[in-house]
């Protein structure tokens, strides 16, 4: 409780989202588990991975631009608002297209038990969760951390009345996942779409801007590259695991990485709700922010190792099954990585919302290396225990890192930083100034890396 009073509302609010979105997908994965095996988890886990990337990759980085682009002084520019929208319909017509084209070499690699067919028609998840997740980064830089919160929670609990009501109806279960993903995201985003135009999300907006779209992309890119590794980090070790040890083994890894990224529900909130608080301040506000709330919460995933620990002996297999007794050690070895998720939840919000999306690149980067090198010598030889293994150090080299480019951010020895980029000023949206004052490139993170002593 003491925690708990801690914690500002919208902090606690996204947690209580978080808390039941990961509520209604363990409900789903036990669902699946019962009905399709470690196999059929492992299928679920991949059809909703492997679109979302494709999506992500494909959507110029809007994800974590929108919240940045319609933050602060941004926000006066009404023309962000359309031409973000516009690039997230450009973006996911474009990533439909990428699936259908690249779904035989998807469907010969990860899902030999689907038909073709059943793969190529997964790509309309490609378009919908575009559109979910920049309804949802669009909410998150209104302010409307609300609207923001049901988006968290809908994406994943729709999913399961969905798939259950196709599954009763005599589909059988691969085709009723994908299925219940299409139609759990179309509910999602039409909610959120829904609310934002009730929100004026698009009033006075005009039409898109071609210069807009090139600043939000360009800045995009450098926070997409953080979510891009991000996601690698997490997820990448999900696809080695399928490929080289089978769809049965990732599915028991895939309930010991859900359950240990229980340690993640409250860093993940604080993340989401700080960084376009951090957009708002000066860079010497921010820092004072962020060191108030690691002394607050910063300890918190710390405190939760043990109980967790003792919790998963008797909880995974009690859920899912006793073939997911395997399940337990590689959570206890994930629990280990991500103790450190508190500083590492604060920090990253910190560097996105001052300007330094590159330094969260670098950070997340230097976490994918060592992702990749353990993944392909360890899986090999000890499986599931090898991929916990290489994510726990993944984790903590990149907390390491974060907190290392923090403390040379407030110690006041990284440089000068051009906080927000500066409103347009010509009428077709064009900022005559930009190539003078747009500058957070990677290169400089980069050279700050190097500078680093010690």
């Amino acid at each position: 409780m003491r925690v708990l009073s801690r914690l500002t509302g919208p902090v606690t609010s996204n947690l209580a989202a978080r808390i039941g979105a990961l509520g209604s997908l363990t409900g789903a994965s036990i669902l699946v588990a019962h009905i399709g095996g470690p196999s059929g988890v492992g299928v679920f886990v991949l059809l909703r991975v492997l679109p979302w990337l494709t999506g992500m990759l494909l959507s110029g980085g809007i994800y974590g631009a929108a919240p940045y682009f319609l933050g602060g002084e941004r926000r006066l520019e009404p023309r962000f608002r359309s031409t973000i929208a516009a690039i997230a319909l450009v973006s996911g017509f474009v990533g439909v297209l990428a699936w259908l084209i690249i779904s035989p070499l998807v469907n010969h690699f990860f899902f030999p038990r689907l038909s073709l067919a059943l793969v190529a028609l997964a790509a309309i998840t490609v378009f919908t969760q575009v559109l979910e997740s920049t309804g949802k980064a669009c909410s998150q830089g209104l302010p409307d951390l609300p609207g923001a919160n049901r988006v968290i929670f809908l994406e994943e609990f729709v999913f399961l009345p969905a798939f259950w009501l196709y599954h009763a109806a005599g589909v059988t279960i691969f085709p009723a996942v994908v299925l219940g993903l299409a139609t759990g995201d179309f509910v999602t985003l039409s909610t959120a779409w829904f609310r934002l135009y009730r929100k004026g999300f698009f009033r006075g907006a005009g039409r898109p801007s071609v210069p807009l779209a090139k600043r939000i992309i360009s800045f995009g890119f450098r926070a997409q590259l953080s979510s891009i590794i991000l996601l690698l980090n997490g997820r990448l070790d999900f696809v080695i695991v399928g490929a080289i040890v089978g769809l049965p083994s990732l599915g028991v890894y895939a309930v010991a990485s859900r359950f240990a990224e229980l340690l993640r529900l409250p860093s993940l909130a604080i993340n989401y709700v700080l960084y376009p608080t951090f957009a708002h301040q000066s860079e010497h506000e921010a820092v004072s922010t962020a060191r108030q709330w690691i002394r607050k919460v910063g300890w918190v995933p710390l405190a939760m190792v043990v109980p967790l620990a003792v919790a998963a002996h008797w909880l995974l297999p009690a859920l899912y099954g006793a073939e997911f007794s395997a399940a337990v050690r590689p959570a206890w070895v994930l629990l280990i990585g991500l103790a450190g998720s508190g500083v590492w939840g604060i920090v990253s919000a910190f560097l996105y919302g001052v300007g330094r999306p590159g330094s969260n690149s670098i950070a997340l980067g230097s976490g994918l290396v060592m992702t990749v090198l353990l993944d392909v010598t360890l899986i090999p030889v000890f499986g599931v225990m090898g991929a916990a293994a290489a994510s726990t150090a993944a984790y903590l080299t990149t907390t390491a890192v974060l907190v290392l480019f923090f403390r040379r951010i407030a110690s006041g020895r990284a440089g000068p930083v051009h906080h927000g980029n500066p409103l347009p000023t010509g009428d077709d949206g064009a900022d005559p100034g930009s190539n003078a004052t747009e500058t957070v490139p990677l290169q400089r993170d980069i050279d700050e890396l190097l500078e680093v002593e010690g």
